[in-house]
């Protein structure tokens, strides 16, 4: 399928309701499995990588001992966790791409604790078998370096365990906004986690029963952030979102201040307008604690021309696709040259901007790189996303919401 992308107007209104955060809705799925009480979850996300975790989780309480996370990298990590620590004798298994995205990190910081778990194709990779138990807990070590996804697993488990966990990171910490994210929600549910530099440590103790209303999702929020930045007037009202965001990705309203993008904290809801503001020369960020924003940003000052220097993309290369890669191969389509610094840098030259209609983005399977890619139809007529449905992974109502403002989608 391939979706056109134009807009008559660029004086942009509208009202937008986010889905919830991936992320918050995520671990408290996990959570909730935990308690012994009873967890209510409100503005569950409607993302499918949320719908398939839950589903597993419903489906594991009925028996089932073999799951497909299909895409679904985040509940991969979870559930690898999960499943280890209760009693089970399960298959966990992924689509082509699952099965490329090493867990081997996760895999030996278990068996550091005595988790039984068995790799049945590709040693370090997905399809694994897993004989859970009751797991004492302990010390772990753990690369802190490649995903805060495997931390996570590891703190969610960790008050169950009877001995509870401390684990000890090493090498440089990537993401940590969203570990901080896993530990805040903890605390939200009364389980305290200690923290002295780059060692985590949680005592056993017991998840509080109470209901939570998960936020809208900040990540989400960027593409719209995009748009605002790309247009010559704009206001967009987004619902569910707060200044005090658990979520690290909340910083983009920050980052956009640059970009020429105000942002108005109300009670529900933010409202993001485009402001006169005379754009930087040169940008340069740090990405390591929101690398989902890296995509977005990019499109952003390749439009603008603004060359930029981003770096801690190093989580890109294992995500859908190699982002970085993705992010090369589609800009040079627009006339703008991409150079790899190193695995985590990269260096955005821009140039003369092609005078072209009809320019077709591939989106590589990969939902941010269709929702990062679609803000161009501003520029340039008759922008081609192709194979659009991606979007569901996170952000299923994304095209009928960019309909709303005045995109039109043949």
């Amino acid at each position: 399928m391939l979706y056109t992308l134009n807009i008559q107007n660029k004086k942009l209104k509208s009202s937008i309701q986010l889905p919830g955060s991936k992320s918050e809705s995520n671990r408290a799925l996990i959570i909730q499995q935990l308690c012994a009480g009873n967890i209510t979850i409100e503005n569950l996300s409607s993302a499918i990588d949320t719908e398939v975790l839950n589903q597993i989780l419903i489906d594991f309480k009925k028996g089932e001992t073999t799951f497909d996370v299909k895409l679904a990298g985040t509940a991969m990590r979870f559930l690898t966790a999960f499943f280890a620590s209760r009693d089970c004798n399960i298959i966990l298994t992924g689509s082509d791409r699952m099965k490329q995205r090493p867990i081997d990190i996760l895999v030996k910081a278990l068996r550091q604790i005595d988790a039984k778990i068995d790799y049945i194709e590709k040693s370090g990779y997905p399809p694994i078998h897993v004989i859970g138990k009751s797991l004492q807990g302990g010390k772990i070590s753990i690369d802190g370096s490649v995903s805060s996804q495997y931390i996570t697993a590891l703190l969610l488990i960790a008050p169950t365990l009877t001995e509870g966990l401390e684990i000890e990171l090493r090498e440089k910490i990537t993401s940590e906004s969203y570990i901080e994210m896993t530990i805040q929600l903890m605390n939200n549910f009364s389980v305290e986690v200690e923290r002295n530099k780059n060692c985590l440590v949680v005592r056993p103790q017991l998840y509080a029963a109470k209901n939570i209303v998960v936020e809208g999702d900040w990540t989400s929020a960027s593409y719209w952030y995009a748009i605002v930045a790309l247009s010559e007037e704009a206001e967009i009202e987004l619902f569910d979102l707060r200044s005090d965001s658990l979520q690290g990705d909340a910083i983009v309203a920050k980052l956009f201040e640059v970009f020429g993008v105000e942002t108005k904290y109300n009670e529900k809801s933010v409202q993001i307008l485009k402001a006169t503001k005379q754009l930087p020369n040169k940008f340069e960020f740090d990405f390591s604690d929101c690398p989902d924003l890296a995509q977005t940003i990019a499109v952003v000052v390749s439009a603008l021309n603004i060359p930029a220097i981003f770096t801690g993309l190093e989580t890109l290369l294992i995500k859908e696709t190699n982002r970085v890669e993705a992010l090369k191969n589609e800009l040079v389509k627009i006339g703008v040259e991409v150079n790899i610094l190193n695995k985590g840098s990269i260096h955005i030259v821009p140039a003369k901007r092609i005078n072209s209609s009809n320019i077709v983005i591939d989106t590589y399977n990969d939902h941010r790189m269709a929702m990062a890619f679609a803000p161009l139809a501003i520029v340039f007529e008759n922008l081609k996303i192709n194979n659009p449905s991606v979007v569901k992974k996170s952000y299923p109502t994304f095209w009928e919401d960019i309909k709303k403002i005045g995109f039109s989608i043949s």
